[in-house]
């Protein structure tokens, strides 16, 4: 949410507004500084210490955090307090002071930067002082040792796996409480640090450093692997530093590397698949796969096969290792024995497509359609799921067939029922029906929409009247569930003609919305509605609700002000 810093008081809820402003007068925000530019940090007391970020933009405030663990709103007390401090003198405000005001929480923007002052002394201090400084403090502090190192590692001519492992585990063990676990808060730190050694990898790799940009990989999966079994991984900070790592991986394994890199690497896939380093999470089964872009004899392709063929934990990884195979198969060995292998495990959903792509390339149509039926037919149970992809496929085989009876067929099959659209199979219809019995048809799929459950389709059937401009009966839909969202929706479409049903609609909506929800987002959401009445020429309605709400809910400060902005 991006907040203009002049009007900041009508973008936050009223109760964190007032706890902010607390937190401001009673001097619990110090240690203000503008690192750079529209740039400010500070710490503000709380039920502990907290760090603030803030970043302004041609008078926008653009970007905001807080490490407190505050997350019912998408703002917390502590920025409101620092936000407050940088606005003090605009609006006229002043804190409670325990103590003489010291020069570092003077109003910041009027002193230089913080990297303004690190410029300024850089420039002054000699670079054998500074060497000097770096040297005692990396053999003193274990801390500022390792983040040297992370951040100068291009210039490290002897790094290896362990060399890396180091640096992880030791940003691991600086975010874990004494209990070892790292909260969310702190695994957003150990993101940011992993991250920036990531951001290495990809230099390294784009230099063809690839030995290195390979250890720094496999030194973050590994670690960070570990480290989702002790920490809170719920913004999925963690998970994406692996994935990332991963993906890095993965680009490398298609590049043509120096044969040296290339064994290391597939050495290592086969290495950790057969210790069930990664087993239980996502990336066991992609070693092998990324062993697949790698293999290049017959013996190497021999060892994956046999990797492959074992037997996995579940049959989601059986699976998987039957696409690899037939990916391999199709690569390294007779065409004819991949195609065998593919009809021997045409249950997998997955080379069950590779079949039907297989078989329509040749135009073996009957196949296909076999195939995609049989799929239907096997799935019906257990995979239901995949029932809309093979009546998908199936459209596909009749389109190519130029089989008008089964493109209707399938087309209304899958509009009727489909989630995923991969066509506008709506048109698909309409070009295909003959056009005098286009309305009947429509009407008997409208019926069944209707009829086929408890809950039916509102916004297909929506969608109907839209695309055949029928406004009388998407305004009767919209009687009939008319949420303050669904009116909105479909306002557009009904506003030249029925601007007085809306306006009324609007009445009923915001007046039943009115009654189950308090707060400030609820109330200036109602007053957007009460907006869009006036624009539809409502203005007396709007009135008329305006004063039943102030008369109703006389109580609520935050509703009367945002009534009063109408």
């Amino acid at each position: 949410m991006q907040i203009p810093l002049e009007q900041f008081e009508q973008y936050i809820d009223e109760t964190i507004l007032k706890r902010g402003l607390s937190y401001f007068k009673k001097g619990r925000v110090r240690q203000v500084e503008e690192i750079s530019s529209g740039e400010y940090e500070a710490i503000v007391e709380g039920t502990a210490d907290y760090t603030v970020k803030l970043t302004i933009k041609n008078g926008i405030i653009t970007d905001y955090s807080c490490n407190c663990p505050y997350d019912l709103g998408p703002i917390c007390k502590h920025v409101v307090a620092v936000i407050f401090y940088l606005q003090q003198e605009q609006l006229g405000l002043s804190k409670t002071n325990k103590k003489q005001k010291s020069s570092s929480e003077k109003k910041p923007s009027k002193h230089k930067t913080v990297a303004e002052q690190v410029d300024e002394l850089l420039e002054k201090i000699p670079p054998e002082e500074l060497k000097k400084f770096i040297r005692e403090k990396s053999l003193e502090n274990n801390t500022f040792r390792n983040l040297f190192f992370m951040s100068f590692l291009q210039y490290n001519s002897n790094e290896s796996k362990e060399f890396y492992e180091k640096q992880i585990k030791s940003i691991l063990r600086a975010a874990s409480d004494r209990y070892g676990f790292i909260d969310w808060s702190s695994a957003r730190i150990v993101w940011t640090f992993v991250s920036n050694l990531l951001e290495t990898a990809r230099e390294q790799k784009n230099s063809r450093n690839y030995k290195d940009a390979f250890y720094i990989c496999i030194a973050v999966m590994e670690q960070m692997t570990e480290a989702l079994q002790y920490s809170d991984d719920s913004n999925g900070d963690i998970g994406g530093n692996i994935n990332s790592a991963y993906e890095m991986l993965y680009s490398m394994a298609q590049e043509e590397l120096p044969e040296e890199i290339r064994k290391l690497f597939l050495d290592y896939c086969f290495s950790v698949f057969d210790k069930k380093i990664y087993e239980g999470w996502g990336t066991h089964m992609d070693m092998l796969r990324l062993a697949s872009l790698l293999i290049q004899t017959e013996e190497e392709t021999e060892q994956l096969l046999k990797r492959l063929e074992k037997d996995q934990r579940s049959e989601f990884l059986n699976e998987e290792a039957q696409e690899i195979k037939y990916a391999v198969l199709l690569n390294k060995k007779d065409s004819q024995i991949a195609e065998t292998f593919l009809a021997e495990n045409i249950s997998n959903p997955n080379l069950r497509k590779e079949a039907i792509q297989l078989a329509m390339q040749r135009k073996d149509y009957e196949k296909a359609i076999a195939i995609a039926k049989d799929g239907i037919k096997t799935d019906e149970k257990d995979k239901p799921g995949y029932i809309k992809e093979w009546y998908n496929w199936l459209l596909k085989i009749a389109q190519a067939q130029n089989d008008t009876q089964k493109i209707i067929e399938y087309a209304r099959y899958l509009f009727i029922n489909g989630s995923r659209r991969e066509q506008d199979y709506y048109q698909i219809l309409k070009e295909n029906v003959e056009p005098e019995k286009w309305n009947d048809f429509v009407e008997k799929m409208i019926h069944e929409i209707l009829t086929k459950s408890r809950w039916p389709d509102y916004y297909l059937i929506a969608n109907i009247f839209i695309r055949e401009k029928w406004w009388d009966r998407l305004l009767e839909l919209v009687k009939n569930n008319p949420s303050l969202d669904r009116i909105e929706e479909y306002e557009k479409y009904l506003a030249n003609d029925y601007a007085n049903e809306l306006v009324e609609l609007y009445v009923n909506g915001i007046l039943k919305y009115m009654e189950s929800n308090m707060g400030r987002d609820h109330y200036q959401k109602a007053c957007r509605y009460l907006r869009r009445m006036i624009k539809l020429g409502g203005k007396e309605k709007a009135n008329e609700v305006i004063f039943f709400l102030k008369n109703t809910y006389p109580k609520r400060k935050a509703l009367m002000e945002e009534l009063d902005r109408v």
